[in-house]
């Protein structure tokens, strides 16, 4: 059983967040006993920003038993449909990461909606990527995930 591991789960452990810190590391231990871990390339270039070079990065992905997977054509086409999805439906609403629901948000001044871009093409990247090169995904983006890629197994650490 093959894990991708979204960037937020590894974050939790490397920082370490104080309410999900233990539960991510549960979870990436458990997954990693059932199988492999690994992420894509977004995911590694979102963690490099937390380590000072290239070979400290790679050290910590290799003590962890997590291999970066570069994402392959089928993937990046699936990242880029599950994209237009979302661009075509995002409107003026913001959602919620955990369950998916949306909301409108008005400025508190004028009453205008403000509309947050709450995703970029790299969070469909992550989310192909697990789609077509993994069994599942290791996120605490539950709602988003959910939303636009349907068919992907997913693992929570909340």
């Amino acid at each position: 059983m093959i894990t991708a591991v979204d960037t937020n789960v590894l974050l939790d452990v490397l920082l370490p967040d104080p309410t999900f810190a233990a539960a991510s590391q549960h979870q990436l231990d458990l997954a990693l006993r059932q199988g492999g871990l690994l992420i894509g390339e977004v995911v590694y270039a979102e963690l490099a920003s937390r380590f000072p070079s290239q070979p400290a990065l790679d050290g910590f992905l290799t003590d962890v038993h997590i291999r970066l997977e570069l994402s392959r054509p089928p993937a990046l086409h699936q990242a880029a449909r599950a994209w237009q999805v979302y661009v075509a439906q995002r409107g003026r609403q913001i959602q919620c990461p955990r369950c998916g629901g949306r909301q409108t948000i008005a400025c508190p001044n004028c009453g205008a909606p403000i509309s947050p871009r709450q995703h970029i093409l790299s969070d469909f990247m992550i989310g192909g990527h697990a789609v077509t090169q993994a069994d599942r995904l290791l996120t605490r983006d539950l709602g988003y995930y959910r939303t636009y890629f349907a068919e992907l197994t997913i693992l929570s650490p909340t």
